[in-house]
């Protein structure tokens, strides 16, 4: 239990970093740094920190000995961090639109995403459970998002790039449970950032060549890239063979009220009882998603 213990903290660690880092996005944009100026050096800054921190693994034989699927496999872990950019700059949009609670809340659809992923990709049917849980989602969504209260003013391209930013994070969580798994996660992290770098470079660097303000290396790149780049992985890599899945899954999810409570002391974001509700029947969702995972497989 001792060691359970250990691995459910490193893991509440890594999620809580996640859930840290939207409220300093927004700082940063207070200093009128752009969504591409973030991600940029949010994604270039973790790409050198992850090329450092694979120097210092243990050097073992690679365990891919045959040349060809080697490279054949860190094809694809570049082509499944593709999804990795795309998350961070529809997400860093999202929230120039929408609150922290709000821009959290539109990227934890990705939980019911991948409920129908699943089913469309690997023909599996969703269970009662599952189906009970993507409909507590949706209604906290509603509740949390303040849908229903009338004097709230929705941006639409807020909740859309929310929407796309969701999308891409379900298909980085499919991905990277299953393509080179056979490389230690540091290494599979570097590959799949290289990955998202060449995107956010992509989309990025257009509106940068015209603009860029430098400052953002000197604070908040540095910042974002070890709140979202650097600490998760080395969180999760401790943290995750201590526990079992079900277990990781829902402790995860401390990001939600991390972000949302950020928010409301650092930002002053108003909140209310709606939005709590709204939280909780989220976080709901994901305990009873996986409930059975914690009960069957051993800690």
């Amino acid at each position: 239990m001792n060691s359970v213990l250990k691995g459910g903290i490193l893991v509440a660690l890594g999620a809580s970093c996640y859930g840290l880092l939207t409220t300093f996005v927004k700082l940063a944009y207070e200093e009128d740094y752009t969504a591409y100026e973030v991600t940029f050096s949010q994604i270039l800054i973790g790409f050198i920190a992850l090329m450092i921190l694979n120097l210092f693994l243990k050097k073992k034989k690679s365990p891919i000995t045959d040349p060809k699927l080697r490279r054949k496999t860190i094809f694809y872990l570049i082509l499944a961090g593709t999804s990795l950019g795309f998350t961070s700059i529809f997400y860093y949009l999202a929230v120039q639109y929408v609150t922290v609670s709000v821009g959290i809340v539109l990227l934890m659809q990705s939980v019911w995403i991948g409920v129908v992923l699943d089913g469309i990709i690997n023909k599996i049917k969703p269970t009662p459970i599952k189906i009970i849980s993507v409909v507590l989602i949706l209604i906290g969504t509603v509740l949390a998002a303040d849908l229903l209260i009338e004097e709230q003013d929705v941006s639409l391209s807020g909740i859309g790039f929310g929407i796309l930013a969701a999308l891409s994070y379900t298909v980085t969580i499919m991905t990277s449970n299953s393509v080179g798994t056979q490389y230690h996660p540091i290494t599979r992290s570097k590959w799949m950032m290289l990955g998202g770098l060449i995107v956010v470079s992509i989309i990025t660097l257009p509106e940068l060549i015209k603009a860029m303000d430098f400052g953002i290396f000197l604070v908040w790149g540095p910042i974002l890239a070890l709140f979202g780049t650097i600490l998760p992985p080395l969180f999760f890599t401790a943290g995750m063979p201590k526990i079992n899945v079900g277990l990781g899954a829902i402790i995860s999810s401390i990001e939600l009220p991390v972000a949302v409570l950020m928010g409301y002391f650092v930002l002053q974001e108003n909140q209310n009882i709606y939005k709590w509700i709204g939280i909780l029947l989220i976080l709901s969702s994901i305990v009873l998603m996986n409930l059975k995972k914690v009960q069957k497989e051993p800690l």
